[in-house]
């Protein structure tokens, strides 16, 4: 448990069509006017599905087993990814989420966190400040797809772990 009332655990192989749902849904819901079209029409439902599996390691969920509502992804020093259905928001799922991230990438050794925010994304940007991250600067990632590569500027969020 992370969060009051909120389970967090890892996920089950039997979820990923909807954890891929989750993560098109909210990926499209919040980027999809903000990136360039070729990367947009890329995100599709059976690309998010196909990139799961892989991170599943690195995952957890928010939500009963065969029910989730969230997920968060780490990568390395990253938090990678982080969606939560749009019935389930504001019920605390993502502060759950992210607390639970904090402390795994802690228990990594990882001094400072990152996390990228789209350019725009004003909803997620008010929410990474209201748990204490900070924008540190913008910066440009790789964003691959089977057909192609995005340079994308984001902007870049820090907070550090270590006390």
């Amino acid at each position: 448990m992370a969060g009051p009332g909120v389970l967090i655990r890892p996920p089950d192989e039997s979820e990923i069509e909807q954890l891929a749902k989750i993560w098109h849904d909210g990926w499209h819901e919040a980027h999809a006017h903000l990136m360039p079209p070729g990367l947009t029409s890329a995100r599709n439902l059976a690309n998010f599905a196909e990139r799961l599996p892989p991170l599943f390691p690195d995952t957890r969920v928010a939500g009963s087993r065969g029910a989730p509502f969230g997920f968060c992804i780490l990568k390395g020093d990253e938090l990678y990814q982080l969606y939560v259905a749009a019935e389930a928001r504001g019920k605390g799922m993502a502060a759950a989420l992210v607390v639970d991230a904090e402390q795994r990438l802690a228990a990594r050794g990882v001094a400072t966190g990152w996390l990228a925010c789209a350019i725009g994304n004003m909803r997620a940007a008010r929410f990474y400040e209201k748990c204490g991250w900070r924008h540190v600067r913008n910066a440009v990632l790789d964003l691959k797809t089977p057909s192609a590569v995005f340079a994308v500027e984001v902007w870049r969020y820090e907070k550090r772990l270590d006390g």
